[in-house]
């Protein structure tokens, strides 16, 4: 065998929802038998010495003798995970002479070993592929439990592979693969089937006409009730009257569940609207993100989606003021000494929680008022002021418990949901990142917010006597445009306004 071999291999790392290109050089020379990795590899890199050489000697190859080392470069970037298994078992090889190491140029190769050789899926694929498309690579090489997620990118060739034998036969020119192809219309077009639906609900009509208004334009909802009104419930039923996922919206929301390791195995996409509830004992990196790694949090989770938080005083308050920027910003910077991510975090808060500690209203409760005073106070006003509706969900009447009629179905609610985003989707075709009115700015309320005078002079005594603030008047202003849109209306009315001032005035009585 010839000594002195150098090969390259293409492969790629994710750091936070973005994928960089990796170089993998393998080198193998004289000396002593010893294989050395550089390139600021973590634990798991590092051990992917000992799956290698096991792997190719296992698939019935040999590997070579003396001082092999293996850089990853960018050498100033610290590459995490088993995803570099596969390249680097093919850049021995091809350093080895038993694979031509021409025939590795174009590919960008991921995938994690086996013992046995065979190749596990692994995260992050779909950034992969995107990079991929974007460097102007031939196609990709990923396991075969991955190629749906990476056949989603168009215009690029996503070769399935099984096993390090497969792959060096491949590359050889011995075996046809097939490209993985994916119908992503298709995988659109299922059947959504929930086990739950608006139908089940008795009563709390006036708690339904919040949650519609809230999914048709993505805004913040805080539900306050006493114990068993059903809040949790409704909130529940929320994610079955969202609107279907928009293709982008889809592919953000499947990167950061896929860097998550949260993708089903062998799924394509995340074609629904996630719908994310953590315990109210989360951890502030649980919740936000971050961790050893800099994981993404439930916020980032729920992104393009819902995040409910039940029991919203029990949660630690440091924890909930820290959301207060991801809810104005719709994302999120972790910093921590080892590096920052960037994570995307638009989504729907909708929070529930007792008027009082016994669960009682204020005038019934046997709390005393400094008790109940305690209590609300663990919720902000900067952080009630970024909730756009407060709702009463009130306690249901026994003739209503007993009807045997049921209400409206979360299908016949879903309908008008789905019109009144279509006419966001209009509004907002020319202005980047903003798919619904939650997400308006400044400068889209006053284009689409314009108010008469005699409307504009009964919001100025809603805001006068409630003590509202700025930023509560943007909100019953994005809230009064969604009403207008579920009734098909151009103009805000007063009719509008009203309803979305109703919206505001629970947390004034409660908290005063």
């Amino acid at each position: 065998m010839m000594f002195g071999m150098l090969a390259k291999v293409c492969s790629a790392a994710v750091i936070g929802v973005e994928a960089f290109p990796v170089e993998i050089e393998v080198n193998m020379g004289f000396g002593e038998t010893l294989i050395v990795v550089v390139g600021l590899p973590d634990a798991a890199v590092k051990e992917s010495r000992d799956r290698v050489t096991t792997a190719i000697t296992n698939s019935g190859f040999r590997f070579g003798m003396g001082r092999t080392t293996i850089n990853l470069a960018p050498a100033d970037v610290k590459k995490e995970g088993p995803s570099f298994d596969l390249p680097i078992a093919l850049g021995c090889l091809a350093a080895s002479e038993q694979l031509e190491p021409h025939r590795l140029d174009g590919y960008v190769i991921v995938g994690e070993l086996a013992l046995t050789g065979a190749v596990r899926p692994v995260k992050g694929v779909l950034q992969i592929a995107l990079e991929a498309r974007a460097s102007g690579c031939v196609g990709v090489m990923v396991p075969t439990e991955n190629a749906s997620e990476a056949a989603v990118v168009a215009g690029l060739k996503v070769y399935p592979i099984r096993n390090l034998k497969e792959a060096v036969s491949f590359l050889n020119g011995e075996l046809e693969i097939p490209v993985a192809t994916i119908d992503i219309t298709q995988l659109f077009d299922q059947p959504e089937e929930n086990p739950v639906d608006f139908a089940d609900v008795k009563g709390q009509e006036s708690v339904k006409r919040a949650l519609e208004v809230a999914a048709a334009g993505g805004h913040n909802m805080l539900l306050v009730g006493p114990p068993g009104t059903g809040k949790s419930m409704l909130a529940k039923r929320l994610a079955t009257i969202l609107p279907p996922l928009l293709l982008e919206e889809a592919l953000e929301t499947t990167k950061i569940h896929s860097v998550a390791g949260l993708l089903r195995r062998g799924a394509a996409l995340v074609t629904r609207r996630p719908y994310r509830s953590p315990h109210h004992t989360v951890s502030s990196p649980g919740l936000l993100g971050g961790g050893s790694n800099l994981n993404p949090g439930e916020i980032s989770l729920a992104h393009h989606g819902v995040l409910f938080l039940d029991e919203l005083p029990e949660f630690k308050r440091d924890v909930l003021e820290a959301m207060r920027q991801p809810l104005e910003e719709g994302n999120i910077t972790i910093s921590r000494a080892s590096g920052k991510m960037f994570y995307p975090a638009q989504f729907m808060l909708v929070a529930a929680m007792n008027p009082t500690p016994d669960g009682k209203m204020p005038g019934e409760s046997r709390s005393s008022p400094r008790e109940i005073q305690n209590y609300l106070g663990r919720i902000s006003g900067p952080l009630l002021d970024r909730i756009d509706l407060h709702v009463e969900v009130p306690a249901v009447k026994f003739r209503e418990m007993v009807t045997q009629s049921t209400g409206e179905t979360s299908a016949q609610i879903r309908v008008r949901v789905v019109a009144a985003r279509r006419l966001q989707h209009q509004r907002f075709a020319q202005r980047p990142g903003i798919t619904c009115n939650a997400r308006m700015a400044s400068r889209d309320i006053k284009e689409f917010c314009v108010l008469d005078e005699a409307t504009m002079e009964i919001l100025k005594i809603a805001m006068t006597e409630m003590n509202l603030s700025a930023r509560a008047y943007d909100r019953i202003l994005k809230v009064s445009r969604t009403i207008a849109d579920l009734s098909g209306s151009i103009p805000l009315t007063i009719e509008h306004v009203a309803e979305a001032v109703q919206y505001r005035s629970l947390d004034r009585q409660l908290w005063s």
